[in-house]
């Protein structure tokens, strides 16, 4: 059984580098920021271009869903902006959830997304009481896929062609990690 309240708690969770913080408005500008850049757009599959507006209303609002975690992901010494990540789509009955992160542009290849996803899965087993958790990461995407890796994530299947991008069709793989090392 999990505990839906660990969701609407917002926690803050430090690592050596980053703490992982509530989004919140005063994330908005630099999570529009990143999700104009062309080459975030293409990692993460978006298609549509988000207005300053609507980034703000979102960012404003995620303290308010309690079915859903957002978490801005920020430099522990300066606070700046990194990226950020959600553990979404929870199934209550079946103790799973799913995981999305984005950082910044320039702030990959630093083993950042990893600490980020290793506090946040921590927080998913122990304290929401999750048993598996996922994601969907683009065949063309290997650095994300080595590091969903370095986290537990393996390879449990290929959506075939479920990605259009730049007039091609891409795969997707889905990846999953299981509390416990359990299969």
């Amino acid at each position: 059984m999990i505990d839906a309240t660990a969701l609407s708690e917002k926690p803050v969770l430090a690592g050596a580098r980053i703490r992982l913080a509530p989004l919140s408005i005063r994330h908005a500008t630099a999570f529009h920021a990143a999700a104009l850049d062309p080459e975030t757009r293409r990692l993460t599959g978006c298609h549509h271009e988000f207005t300053l507006e609507e980034v703000q209303q979102w960012c404003a609002g995620s303290a308010d869903r309690a079915d859903r975690l957002d978490l801005a992901i920020e430099d522990r010494e300066t606070g700046r902006y990194l990226g950020d990540l959600a553990l979404m789509a929870i199934d209550p009955d079946n103790a799973h959830g799913t995981l999305r992160i984005l950082l910044v542009p320039g702030e990959t290849g630093r083993g950042l997304g990893t600490e980020a996803i290793r506090l946040l899965l921590e927080y998913a087993f122990d304290r929401v009481r999750l048993h598996r958790v996922q994601l969907e990461v683009f065949t063309f995407n290997e650095r994300a896929r080595r590091t969903y890796e370095r986290c537990g994530f393996e390879v449990e299947g290929r959506m075939r062609q479920a990605l259009f991008w730049g007039g091609e069709w891409h795969d997707v793989w889905v990846m999953g990690v299981v509390s416990n090392g359990g299969s």
